[in-house]
């Protein structure tokens, strides 16, 4: 017996100061205009920010009180238009309480309204908009990486990390970025590697799930 589909939406935010009690009641209320629809928080604090910013690839701990996913289902494909459109408003609305420069997302949904690689295989400079609101500054590093193991950009979808191919003197440059990951070699470990991996494969995950 097939199973009826289920089409859904995600957008995502991080929070940095507390949210007045009148937006969440606004956002209350529209949250019943809809049949379903979810908001989460995952709080932050504690060992999350026990680790600085640029140590691993997920950068938002210190400075980052939760963050919050906004996820709408629906059943027929035609409502796809009027509930996406619906759910881009409510993150409109929400703002001017979240982060700002940039206004960070959550990786795991790959919101594609975020931007996407209009070509096959991508560049640095467009996947920036929204490579920076994932990784924060630990997105140019993350690029070098994939630059070193996968130039040629073989593992790839809509929104994965391009290639960045630095020369020696850039690849100097991007680690003095960040004091904490200094390295005295031009050579990108395996620790880095690993990383790199794991993120690509969350991300084809998320193609099938």
């Amino acid at each position: 017996k097939s199973r009826e589909k289920t089409y859904f939406k995600g957008k995502s935010d991080f929070v940095g100061k507390l949210i007045p009690e009148r937006v969440w009641s606004g956002l209350w209320d529209r949250i019943l205009q809809q049949e379903i629809v979810f908001v989460i928080l995952d709080p932050h604090g504690g060992k999350m920010s026990g680790r600085l910013e640029g140590e691993l690839p997920f950068p938002h701990r210190n400075g980052s009180l939760f963050n919050v996913q906004y996820v709408l289902k629906w059943s027929k494909e035609e409502e796809g238009p009027s509930k996406m459109e619906w759910l881009r408003d409510l993150y409109e609305v929400m703002g001017p309480h979240v982060s700002q420069n940039p206004r960070s997302a959550y990786i795991n949904y790959r919101d594609l309204d975020l931007g996407i690689n209009l070509e096959e295989k991508g560049g640095y400079e467009e996947a920036k908009v929204w490579g920076y609101r994932y990784f924060k500054g630990n997105f140019m590093r993350l690029a070098a990486v994939k630059g070193r193991f996968d130039p040629s950009n073989l593992f790839r979808n809509e929104q994965s990390i391009p290639p960045l191919l630095l020369t020696r003197k850039s690849e100097s440059l991007s680690r003095g970025c960040n004091s904490h990951f200094r390295r005295k070699s031009v050579v990108l470990g395996s620790t880095e590697m690993v990383l790199e991996i794991i993120i690509q494969v969350l991300y084809f995950i998320n193609l099938f799930f």
